[in-house]
């Protein structure tokens, strides 16, 4: 806890590129400052929830904690190729009559259809 005393989360903020990160130790400085909770989400119009998890990860993990996690929301399993098959898909599916607006639900379905395939 000595170290978050000492810490200037105000000058670490002004350095960094992240808007997130930026976010993050906006909280903190704030929460150093005595800031509850409520008063700092309201101030950064984000969630208490958000300030609560980023005071949290601070507290236990440090600023390591804090730096962004890789995302795991993107198809980075399909090859070049079927990369190349799924926007060929997609332009002809927008452009067909009978198509137009596609979901992520068509999109999954056929990246699951084309991987058995493959298979």
């Amino acid at each position: 806890m000595d170290n978050f005393k000492n810490t200037d989360f105000n000058a670490l903020a002004r350095s960094q590129t992240s808007i997130q990160m930026k976010m993050r130790l906006l909280a903190l400085a704030h929460f150093q400052d005595g800031k509850s909770r409520t008063q700092i989400s309201q101030f950064l119009k984000v969630s208490r929830t958000s300030v609560n998890k980023w005071v949290h990860v601070y507290l236990t993990e440090g600023l390591a904690g804090l730096q962004e996690k890789p995302r795991t929301g993107s198809p980075t399993f399909i090859s070049t190729k079927q990369r190349a098959q799924l926007a060929d898909y997609i332009e002809k599916r927008a452009s067909s009559a009978q198509g137009g607006r596609l979901t992520g639900a068509h999109i999954h379905t056929y990246l699951v259809q084309y991987a058995q395939a493959e298979v």
